[in-house]
C-alpha cells in the first residue's frame, strides 16, 4: 500500500464483498464449505457465486456459507433458497455451474435440474 487512496480502495472493495453477504429480503445461496467441500472445490464456487452476482448487480441475493451438508461425495454443495423458503441443492458445483445457477435460477426462476441432488441420486 502506497496511499490513502488505495486503502481506500481496499476499504470499498471489502465493504461490498460483505454486502453480498449480509442478511436481505431476497434469496439466499449456502454454500458447504467443510473441509471436504474446501477440497472438492468450494471456495472457487463461492467466489465465482460473488462475482456473478456482483457483475448482475444483485444486491438482494445473500451468499453465506456453512459446514458439512452430510454428502461428501457430491461436494461441492450449494444451497439455494428463495424467497418462500423453497431450497433448490446443487451438487458437484464448479465455478462455471455456479455462474448458469445465477443465470437461470436466481435471475430467471429456472432450477438448473442436471446439476440437482435429485439429478445426481439418478446416476
Amino acid at each position: 500500500m502506497k496511499s490513502i487512496a488505495e486503502l481506500e480502495e481496499i476499504r470499498k472493495k471489502t465493504l461490498e464483498e460483505i454486502s453480498m453477504r449480509k442478511n436481505k429480503n431476497g434469496m439466499r445461496v449456502v454454500v458447504g464449505m467443510a473441509t471436504c467441500g474446501i477440497a472438492a472445490g468450494a471456495r472457487p464456487v463461492m467466489t465465482a457465486f460473488l462475482e456473478e452476482l456482483k457483475t448482475r448487480n444483485l444486491h438482494d441475493v445473500q451468499v453465506t456459507m456453512t459446514g458439512c451438508i452430510g454428502v461428501c461425495r457430491l461436494e461441492p454443495i450449494v444451497d439455494v433458497i428463495d424467497t418462500d423458503g423453497n431450497k433448490v441443492t446443487y451438487v458437484k458445483m464448479t465455478p462455471e455451474k455456479a455462474r448458469r445457477v445465477v443465470a437461470e435460477h436466481i435471475v430467471n426462476g429456472r432450477i438448473c435440474h442436471d446439476l440437482t441432488i435429485g439429478a445426481a441420486e439418478k446416476e
